[in-house]
C-alpha cells in the first residue's frame, strides 16, 4: 500500500516523525535534577504536542495513546523498573480518567444536544426567538449572536454553527451582492458559538478539561459557579463583538426578512425529551439548593433518554465519544505531569516569584490565544493547563489554580482567529461569504478584549462575589 493510499500528508508523515524523535530524546539524554518517571512523562508530553499539533493520528488516538503509555511507563504495572523511593501511581488510577465525573457531565450534554437536534427543537427555537428582533440588519446580527451565545453554552459549538448557518444562508441570498451585511451575518455565527462556549461547564471541551484538573486538586467548581464566574465577562465580550460586526458588517439600507414560522415536535417522546431537558437544567442551575453534583445530574439524561428509547441504539452510537477520549486523555496527562515530578522541574527552569501575578496569569492567557488559534482548542487546553496548574501550586507563585486553569480554558475558546482555528470558524468559512482576512481581525481584537477582561478584573470580581474556591 502506498504512502497515498494510506491517506498519509506529508504534513503527517512530518508530524509523526518529529513525534518519534522527540519521544526519543528524554531517554538518551539526561536532563539535571529531572526525575526518572519524569524524564518518561516527558517523552510523552513532547510526543502528544508533536501529535496534536501535526494530527499525523486523530486526537482521541493521542489521548488513548498517552493512557496506556503513562500505565506502561510510570504506573505500578510499569514495563520498564522504577527507582526505589518513587510512589508508582496505581494503573487504574489513569484507566479512571475515562470514567471521570467530568465526562458524565458532558457526555449528559451531548445527550441534551443530540434530543434537540433529533426533534427539532433547536432550529424551532430560532425561528421564535428571532422574531423580536425585526428586519434591521444590525437588530437581526444581535439576534443571531445571543441565540448562538445561549446554544452554545449547552450544545456543540460545531452543532450550533452548522444550526444557524442553515438559518442564515437563506438570508444572505437575498441580500444584493457586494452587501457587507453578508460577512456580518455570517461572521456573527462562529464568534458568537466560540464565546457562548465559555459560559457553562458543558460548552466545549476545555471548560471540561480545566474543571477535571481542578478536581484532581480537590477543587470542585459547581455547574452555576462556573456560570457566575464567566458569563459577566463572556456578555461584554459578545457585545462588543456585536458593536463591531454591527458598526462594520451590516448596512442600515437592507432589510432582512426572516421566516419565522415554526412546528415544535409534539410526539410523546419529544414531549419526555423537552421535560428532561428542562428538568437537567434546571437541577444543574440549583445545585446549591439539593446537593447533587452537576455530574451525577449530567448522567441521569442519559438514562432516561435511553431507557426510554428517545436516544436509540443508532444515535447513541453517533455520540461524539472521540471528544471524550480526547478529555480523558487531557486528564491523563496532568495527572502523569504531577505525579512523576515533570511539573516541579519545568516550573523550577522559570523564576516565577519575581514576575507578577498578572503577567503570569497574561503569559497563561496569550500562550492559550496563540496555540489554541493554530491547532484544536481541546488540543490546546489538554498541554497548557497540567503545566498552568502545577504553576499555581508552585511555591512562590501568587496566582490560583482556579484561575490557571479557567484563564487557560477561556483563553483558548477565545482563539478564533483563522478559519483553521475552530470547527465553527471552518464551517463558517466554508459558505464563501467571508474572507480571512476579515476573520483575523475580528477574531484578534475580540480575543485581545476577553484577555484584558479577565486577566484584569476576573479575581476580583470572584472575590467580590464569593465563588472563588478556597
Amino acid at each position: 500500500m502506498t504512502v497515498k493510499n494510506a491517506g498519509l500528508s506529508k504534513t503527517k508523515i512530518i508530524g509523526l516523525l518529529i513525534a518519534i524523535i522527540v519521544f526519543i530524546i528524554p531517554f538518551v539524554i539526561q536532563f539535571e535534577g529531572l526525575s526518572v518517571a519524569g524524564h518518561r512523562v516527558l517523552s510523552i508530553f513532547l510526543m502528544a504536542i508533536a501529535l496534536w499539533i501535526s494530527e499525523a493520528i486523530p486526537l482521541h488516538a493521542t489521548a488513548a495513546l498517552i493512557i496506556i503509555l503513562e500505565i506502561l511507563f510510570i504506573s505500578d504495572k510499569a514495563m520498564l523498573p522504577l527507582p526505589e523511593g518513587f510512589e508508582a501511581p496505581a494503573y487504574k488510577s489513569f484507566y479512571a480518567a475515562l470514567a471521570s465525573p467530568v465526562l458524565m457531565l458532558f457526555l449528559g450534554g451531548f445527550f441534551l444536544a443530540d434530543g434537540a437536534a433529533k426533534f427539532n427543537l433547536d432550529t424551532n427555537l430560532v425561528r421564535v426567538l428571532i422574531k423580536p428582533f425585526g428586519t434591521k440588519p444590525s437588530r437581526v446580527i444581535l439576534g443571531l449572536m445571543l441565540i448562538t451565545a445561549l446554544f452554545s453554552m449547552f450544545m456543540s459549538n460545531t452543532a450550533t454553527t452548522a444550526t444557524m448557518i442553515a438559518v442564515v444562508l437563506p438570508l444572505i441570498a437575498k441580500l444584493p451582492e457586494g452587501d457587507r451585511t453578508k460577512i456580518g451575518l455570517v461572521l456573527a455565527i462562529p464568534v458568537a458559538a466560540n464565546i457562548g462556549g465559555m459560559g457553562t461547564p458543558v460548552g466545549t471541551p476545555p471548560n471540561a478539561i480545566a474543571l477535571g484538573a481542578l478536581a484532581k486538586e480537590g477543587i470542585n467548581i459547581s455547574f452555576i459557579n462556573w456560570m457566575i464566574m464567566v458569563i459577566p465577562f463572556m456578555i461584554i465580550v459578545l457585545f462588543f463583538a456585536w458593536f463591531i460586526l454591527a458598526r462594520f458588517y451590516s448596512q442600515n439600507d437592507s432589510k432582512i426578512e426572516i421566516d419565522i414560522s415554526s412546528k415544535f415536535n409534539t410526539t410523546p417522546k419529544a414531549i419526555l425529551f423537552y421535560v428532561v431537558a428542562a428538568a437537567t437544567i434546571l437541577l444543574w442551575f440549583t445545585e446549591k439548593l439539593h446537593g447533587i453534583p452537576s455530574s451525577i445530574v449530567g448522567f441521569m439524561p442519559v438514562v432516561v433518554l435511553l431507557s426510554t428509547g428517545v436516544i436509540n441504539t443508532k444515535e447513541f452510537h453517533s455520540m461524539q465519544w472521540s471528544v471524550l477520549w480526547l478529555v480523558a486523555g487531557g486528564i491523563a496527562m496532568g495527572s502523569g505531569v504531577g505525579k512523576s515530578g515533570l511539573d516541579e522541574w519545568l516550573i523550577g527552569l522559570v523564576n516565577w516569584s519575581e514576575m507578577s501575578p498578572a503577567f503570569i496569569a497574561g503569559g497563561m492567557f496569550i500562550a492559550a490565544l496563540l496555540m489554541g488559534s493554530v491547532i484544536s482548542h481541546s488540543a490546546t487546553a489538554n498541554l497548557l493547563v497540567p503545566i498552568g496548574m502545577s504553576l499555581a501550586t508552585a511555591p512562590g507563585v501568587a496566582i490560583s489554580p482556579v484561575a490557571s486553569a479557567v484563564f487557560i480554558a477561556i483563553g483558548s475558546s477565545l482563539a478564533m482567529a483563522l478559519p483553521i482555528s475552530t470547527p465553527p470558524n471552518a464551517i463558517a468559512y466554508a459558505t464563501g461569504a467571508i474572507k480571512t482576512k476579515d476573520m483575523a481581525i475580528t477574531g484578534i481584537l475580540f480575543g485581545l478584549l476577553g484577555s484584558l477582561l479577565y486577566v484584569g478584573f476576573a479575581a476580583k470580581l470572584w472575590n467580590l462575589l464569593g465563588v472563588m474556591p478556597e
